[in-house]
This record gives structure tokens, C-alpha cells and sequence, in this order.
């Protein structure tokens, strides 16, 4: 029998994976067609992690890989956050706070060690705007999606201040 004090931990992961996924999908594509590219070009860019430059080769293929992958990135971000969430209980008490900290986090570990270690196999150029635009949307698309899903599905005991 399930115990409704504790908290399920697929329902959590998911749900917050694939809000993450969703909202920043979303900012992505906003951002492709004002950059004047396509959304089948934007999914094909994250698909180059696996295939490199030859993703424009596979077509609604490796697009389709993009968003599988992802929807896979943002739910095992979701599985860390869920984790960390067990030992560190500040993460479920307070959502803004580490919402944005672990956003940040993402941000910076997908630049400096997923994008550099995929087969794009090259960091991208920073600036100030793009430094910026990226941290704000891993903070308000990712980090603070996933931490207040995961909050919702902790028990109450467990997010109370005291």
C-alpha cells in the first residue's frame, strides 16, 4: 500500500522533467525564429551533441532525436535535483532560492563540461548578452520548474521551515 506522506519519486521526476522540457523548448524556438532559424533546424542543432555536423544529413530524423534528448536532459536534471532534494532539505523549502542556484548550475555544466565533451567538441563563443540571456533562461525555464515541481510532490512535513 502506498503511504501518502512519502513522496512517489517517478511522478516527481517526470512531471518536473517535462515541464523544464516544455518551458525551455519553448524559449529555444522563441529564440531560433528570431535568430531566423527553423524549429526543425534549432532540434537538429541539440541532436549535433550525438551526430555532429552531420545532423543536417538525417532531416525530421535527428530533429526528432533532438527533442527526445532533450526531454531526457531535462528529466535527469529533474532526477538530480529530486536526489539532492532527499539529503538537502532546503532545496524543497526554498524553491526560489536553489531554483535559481541549480539553474545556474545547469547552465554552467552543460556549457563547460556536456557541450565540450559532445560531438560538437568545442566550447561556445560567451558574451555578455548571451551570458546573461542563457543564465536567465536556465534559472526561470529549468531551475526553477524543476524545483518547484519536485517541491510539490514532497510531502508537507518535509518543506515546512521548521
Amino acid at each position: 500500500m502506498h503511504d501518502a506522506a512519502r513522496p512517489r519519486v517517478a511522478p516527481a521526476i517526470l512531471n518536473a522533467g517535462a515541464l523544464a522540457g516544455a518551458i525551455d523548448i519553448t524559449a529555444a524556438s522563441v529564440q531560433a525564429g528570431l535568430a531566423g532559424r527553423t524549429p526543425m533546424r534549432m532540434l537538429q542543432g541539440i541532436a549535433s551533441g550525438w551526430l555532429g555536423k552531420a545532423t543536417t544529413h538525417y532531416g525530421w530524423w535527428s530533429a526528432a532525436l533532438g527533442l527526445v534528448s532533450h526531454f531526457f536532459i531535462a528529466t535527469t536534471w529533474a532526477a538530480i535535483y529530486w536526489l539532492l532534494s532527499r539529503r538537502v532539505k532546503l532545496l524543497t523549502r526554498q524553491p526560489w532560492i536553489f531554483g535559481a542556484l541549480f539553474g545556474v548550475f545547469v547552465y554552467f555544466f552543460m556549457q563547460e563540461v556536456v557541450i565540450p565533451l559532445s560531438a560538437i567538441h568545442r566550447h561556445l563563443p560567451v558574451t555578455a548578452q548571451n551570458l546573461i540571456k542563457g543564465l536567465l533562461i536556465h534559472i526561470t525555464c529549468v531551475g526553477w520548474p524543476i524545483a518547484f515541481v519536485i517541491r510539490a510532490h514532497t510531502p508537507r512535513r518535509d518543506t515546512s521551515l521548521i
